[in-house]
């Protein structure tokens, strides 16, 4: 079985599946992908993202506000502890930096709020979600000095180098790829991704965004993640099946599933 380690269920268009959330679920495990984590980016849709997660017992879903959203509510310690308190949260993001989007206003506030989000993470003992683009060495700095290792949790979409798999690795994070490993101009990215220890390795769809090839450009959902770990498997010279056991496994493992 497979599992899409992140991916925002509430932003999908339903249209291809006649409006219902339901027969994009049946869609995905008919390609063998049987587990969900729903992904919260703002407080503002937080409750849809939750209700998605308890209304069915194969999707779970965190809490937080991805790093570029500046619109909603700029979230306190005290309100991440309080909207996790749910058995379907398990985890806390999507959070980090994001230097790309960002505006020269933006850097102390992306860096405080990134801060929270750890904060809540380790006094309630849930994963972080973490989403960095072009702030690799602050990424890293911020989750050292927050000690962030005492949550753990996924470098989710990774896109980058070597040395901040290793330094995320160091800090027993899991390393998750996308359909970005599927483009012809990942070839950095694939080599990474065959470095990765087994025991680390994560898969996901970001749906509805970086639909993997061949679909590359269309809407992202849920069971094209069966491309993005056929292109693993090809890689890290291994097998569908393998490398499904092997991310499901590392899912559950951290995060505590049965």
């Amino acid at each position: 079985m497979l599992t899409d380690s992140h991916c925002h269920l509430d932003r999908i268009n339903l249209d291809a599946f006649d409006g219902d959330m339901s027969n994009m679920l049946a869609a995905a495990q008919e390609q063998g992908v049987g587990q969900f984590l729903c992904v919260c980016i703002d407080l503002e849709h937080f409750e849809d993202v939750h209700s998605i997660a308890a209304s069915d017992e194969r999707v779970w879903c965190s809490v937080g506000v991805h790093p570029t959203s500046n619109e909603g509510k700029d979230p306190e310690v005290d309100d991440l502890l309080q909207l996790a308190d749910s058995e379907q949260v398990i985890a806390i993001g999507e959070t980090g930096l994001d230097y790309f989007h960002m505006q020269r206003d933006e850097v102390e506030w992306q860096r405080e709020r990134f801060r929270r989000h750890i904060r809540a993470a380790v006094e309630l003992q849930k994963p972080l979600i973490i989403h960095t683009r072009s702030a690799n060495e602050d990424t890293i700095k911020i989750l050292q000095e927050e000690g962030a290792e005492r949550a753990g949790g996924i470098m989710h979409c990774f896109a980058e180098d070597w040395d901040t798999a290793s330094k995320a690795l160091d800090l027993g994070f899991y390393i998750s790829f996308s359909g970005i490993i599927t483009f012809k101009n990942a070839e950095e990215l694939r080599i990474v991704l065959k470095q990765v220890p087994d025991e680390a390795l994560l898969v996901e769809t970001d749906a509805p965004y970086l639909a993997p090839v061949p679909h590359r450009g269309k809407m992202n959902h849920p069971a094209y993640v069966r491309h993005v770990a056929e292109k693993m498997a090809e890689v890290r010279e291994s097998s569908l099946d393998d490398i499904a056991g092997l991310t499901t496994g590392n899912f559950n493992r951290l995060f505590k599933l049965s």
